[in-house]
């Protein structure tokens, strides 16, 4: 077979203003390793990083570029819990264990400020995450989830009234905010980017162009692509919403779904930085959500709209244009310079799938639209679970996870229709 062409990272505005990264080799000839990686995302490059710093022998292998899929491309806000709510996660495995996840979601997003300051990322870190309310309903959610936090997980965050979120977001939308100043957001490409560099540092062998065509599972599990094959002690499969078919048991648990974000053409700092007062990330609470924050050259990251389907919405530029000035009135004048976007791996129940095949392949995937951090958090615990540390990864393979309905033939128009209607109660209640 022929080896793969360079592939370049899709067009965006991270493509654009990342830090130079150089194009690693293709895999060629057979390796040997003790830990092979399939997918050089964050939960790829964490497990490796973590693993090579221990001092095993590791070896990742990238269908595409570095950052190539969702770590590479999305909104890049880094919060606290998992996609789900962290009261689905405490009916499913009770309480005490629900508080034990939901603390190590927030060393999570510890964990991506140690990465940037140990490993001098250029990641453009800004402190700062806020939830808002557009709708009566959304300040109960909110206010109830504030309660939450605070009496079951002891993780305190503050509740503004309109006027106050009004002083640092000037938006009609919006009628109260939760605010958290302990997450925040980043340049997700460049975070990646510098995640990779630190696991080479530490030891470890990357190689792109190198998409994994098979496992063969056993003592000694290898993962082959076209040109090579890596034989390993232990494996990690984090391709999440990019892979399909080296291990079918995991494909009928996750589903792919289309999230876009586009940049503004640059606004100044004086109106950029009186959109947002505060340079926090945003993001409202309805099914299909809005999320944005600024740009470090004052440009507006505006998130919004998902396809279900995985096909772009038509006219995809035209419809976050209105829904960019839904939110800011007062950037009627202003236009979308890119747009982009990419797959995302939802889980059914939005809860993380990350657990082990047998004794010596471990996964990571059902990050639902949560990942950057979470992200992080996984290939930490997976790491600890092949050094022999366990108790960590066994609590989160207790989460059950049923497959989606219909088969490979009918889940994707399921979950269109059902994803219908919670767009409607959107606009409806």
């Amino acid at each position: 077979m022929a080896v793969r062409k360079p592939a370049a990272h899709v067009d965006s505005w991270y493509s654009r203003s990342a830090t130079p990264s150089p194009a690693r080799p293709a895999l060629g000839g057979r390796i040997r390793c003790d830990v092979a990686v399939m997918g050089a995302g964050l939960s790829g490059l964490s497990a490796a990083l973590e693993l090579a710093e221990a001092g095993l022998d590791v070896v990742v292998l990238e269908a595409e570029r570095v950052g190539w899929g969702a770590s590479g491309r999305n909104g890049g806000q880094v919060i606290f819990g998992f996609g789900c709510d962290q009261s689905k996660i405490a009916a499913m495995l009770g309480p005490e264990e629900s508080k034990r996840l939901f603390d190590w979601s927030v060393e999570g997003v510890e964990l991506v400020k140690q990465r940037i300051a140990r490993h001098g990322i250029d990641a453009h870190w800004r402190d700062g995450h806020a939830h808002v309310a557009i709708k009566p309903r959304h300040v109960a959610e909110l206010k109830g989830w504030q309660a939450d936090l605070a009496n079951n997980y002891g993780y305190a965050v503050d509740w503004w009234e309109r006027e106050q979120l009004q002083a640092v977001l000037p938006s009609p939308r919006y009628i109260g905010a939760l605010f958290d100043p302990r997450s925040g957001h980043l340049h997700p490409l460049n975070y990646t980017l510098g995640v990779a560099r630190a696991a080479e540092a530490a030891g470890a062998r990357i190689f792109e162009r190198s998409e994994v065509l098979s496992l063969t599972r056993g003592a000694r599990p290898v993962l082959r692509t076209a040109s090579g094959e890596v034989e390993a002690g232990f494996v990690v499969l984090a391709g999440n919403a990019l892979a399909h078919g080296i291990a079918p048991e995991l494909d009928s648990k996750i589903m792919p779904v289309g999230t876009y974000v586009g940049a503004t053409e640059p606004l100044g700092e004086e109106r950029a930085r009186a959109l947002i007062r505060n340079d926090m990330a945003v993001a409202d609470i309805n099914w299909a959500l809005d999320y944005f924050r600024l740009s470090a050259d004052h440009r507006l990251l505006f998130g919004g709209r998902a396809s279900y389907s995985t096909l772009p919405p038509p006219n995809l530029p035209g419809v976050m244009t209105g829904r960019l000035r839904r939110v800011f009135p007062q950037l009627a004048d202003v236009k979308f310079e890119q747009v982009w976007g990419g797959l995302i791996d939802i889980s059914l129940n939005r809860a993380p799938h990350w657990g082990r095949l047998g004794d010596n392949v471990y996964f990571a995937q059902g990050f639902s639209g949560h990942g950057v951090a979470a992200t992080g958090l996984a290939g930490r615990v997976i790491a600890e679970a092949i050094r022999g540390q366990a108790s960590r990864l066994d609590a989160f393979a207790r989460i059950p996870h049923r497959p989606f309905p219909g088969g490979r033939a009918l889940r994707t128009p399921l979950l269109v229709a059902a994803m219908a209607w919670y767009k409607l109660r959107d606009a409806l209640w």
